[in-house]
């Protein structure tokens, strides 16, 4: 395996990560709330980390890599609240 073939899906993930990371940041700055620096910085490596594992566990194609790099920080996120004490509550549109 050729270190692009490693590499791009670790890259592909990272994006993904990084724009669902600049969606909270957004949401941050509207309601006047500090951004916290090292959760960003944190959740990109994350997205990295679930970009790339599944895009060379599976082989698959990089889009998929892009989507699970977004998504799955966000279902780890809300894990997180959920054990911690908080909760997840599902609403209607």
């Amino acid at each position: 395996m050729q270190i692009m073939e490693w590499y791009f899906p670790v890259l592909i993930g990272a994006l993904g990560g990084l724009v669902r990371s600049l969606f909270g940041v957004m949401k941050s700055v509207e309601r006047g709330e500090p951004i916290k620096k090292w959760y960003f910085i944190i959740t990109v490596l994350i997205a990295a980390f679930i970009g790339g594992a599944l895009g060379n566990l599976f082989n698959i194609d990089y889009r998929v890599a892009g989507i699970t790099g977004f998504v799955g920080t966000d279902i780890l996120e809300n894990v997180a609240k959920a054990s911690f004490g908080g909760s997840i509550v599902l609403k209607k549109p």
